[in-house]
């Protein structure tokens, strides 16, 4: 069974009528963090199953005008191990990631929560490199997630969750040979750029990604069958 993703705003209200009161609840609600599930039903009419649909919330600051969140989804002709075997290695993210030129694990095996790597981007971005975190990764629910932890670039409090799963079917079974990849991100608002000129950005690398791995993991396929 899955639930459409909608966009979600979860807000805490108090009703007293008291000034005292009503300004110390006012000072309360924006301390508090909104819960945001970047996706609705316009998102190519994606649908994720019940098991990952909460990793796709992400919370945002309690003044959320210097933050932003989006998501992007690829179909992809493959089998789902077949494209999860490009996304698992956090120590090769250059394998599909073509703006990134290299990349090496500074703490851990890069299999495990906790490893941190160093990836240093091409030239023409408004970055260099970044250090960054494994925060998830489920090989049992095709869940990976990473955020942005130190380095030269603009993306300050940057975290991103990446969910895959099989496409159902009209008569109710999954696709075999068809994944969706669901890319979801939170991130800070640079200083003199909009929301909406931060989520395009972003937008645009996570989608050039996602291509790229497409093309990748369906060539695999091919030759496979050959």
């Amino acid at each position: 069974m899955t639930s459409t993703l909608q966009l979600h705003r979860i807000n805490h209200h108090n009703t007293a009528t008291s000034t005292a009161t009503l300004s110390e609840n006012i000072h309360k609600q924006q301390q508090q963090p909104t819960y945001i599930i970047p996706l609705t039903t316009n998102n190519n009419n994606v649908s994720v199953p019940d098991n990952l649909f909460h990793y796709h919330t992400h919370v945002v600051g309690p003044n959320n005008n210097n933050q932003c969140c989006s998501a992007v989804v690829q179909s992809i002709s493959a089998p789902i191990n077949t494209v999860w075997s490009i996304i698992r290695r956090f120590d090769n993210p250059q394998a599909y990631k073509h703006f990134l030129k290299s990349c090496h694990v500074i703490v851990g095996d890069g299999k495990v929560v906790g490893s941190l790597r160093e990836v240093h981007v091409i030239s023409g971005l408004p970055a260099a490199s970044s250090i960054e975190r494994l925060e998830i990764l489920d090989d049992e629910k095709h869940v990976m997630s990473i955020s942005i932890v130190g380095g030269d670039h603009r993306l300050n409090n940057y975290r991103s969750v990446t969910t895959l799963h099989r496409t159902v079917t009209e008569d109710g079974g999954d696709g075999e040979g068809t994944v969706v990849v669901v890319e979801s991100y939170v991130v800070d608002v640079p200083h003199g750029n909009t929301k909406e000129e931060t989520c395009v950005f972003v937008d645009t690398i996570v989608r050039c990604n996602l291509q790229s791995l497409a093309q990748i993991a369906e060539n695999l396929e091919k030759t496979k069958s050959t």
